[in-house]
């Protein structure tokens, strides 16, 4: 046993290390936009709107600044949801990994039976897929509940959360805010 403790090599190895690099810096850039939960769930930043035009004034405003905090939100209202149902959850993971591969950590334009197919065929396509594949797993009032839920909690959201304190002027103030100081 002259091997024990080594770690075993493989062809395929810096492949596989640059895919999970470059999957870790999509997701990083992803969550780059997110903004600060103690931001976003700020108390002194919530009272009822004044009228439907300035509730419908501070959900454009709210959803256009939080927009993947609001998707991390419904995302995770879905994923529970689906908790009662394993069949829909594993299928629902599938389709997760099926899109990183297909869409978004794709760097090169995909090409099948030497024919180019563009990103709108491939959001299309995937889209379609992924409907008709939760839908066969009999969970779709599930999902659709779950969907209204995580919507009505985002608008919910958007209409109480004021946004007189949020920095829509200046446009890298997001990304000064999340960057590291040197």
């Amino acid at each position: 046993m002259t091997n024990y403790g080594t770690i075993p090599t493989s062809s395929s190895g810096p492949v596989n290390v640059e895919f999970i690099s470059r999957a870790k810096d999509v997701l990083k850039e992803g969550l780059a936009a997110r903004r600060p939960w103690k931001e976003m769930f700020n108390f002194h930043s919530f009272n009822l709107p004044s009228g439907v035009s300035d509730a419908i004034s501070r959900i454009k405003t709210n959803l256009s600044f939080f927009q993947t905090n609001y998707a991390i939100i419904v995302l995770v209202i879905v994923f529970l949801s689906l908790l009662w149902h394993p069949i829909s959850l594993i299928v629902f993971i599938v389709l997760m990994a099926i899109w990183l591969f297909l869409y978004f950590l794709r760097d090169e334009p995909l090409v099948i039976f030497g024919r180019l197919i563009s990103d709108s065929t491939v959001l299309i396509v995937l889209s379609v897929l992924t409907l008709a594949l939760l839908l066969f797993t009999g969970a779709t009032s599930n999902i659709l509940i779950s969907l209204a839920v995580g919507v009505f909690v985002v608008l919910i959201h958007a209409s109480i959360r004021k946004t007189d304190d949020l920095f829509l002027d200046e446009e890298g103030a997001g990304f000064l805010r999340s960057a590291p100081s040197s």
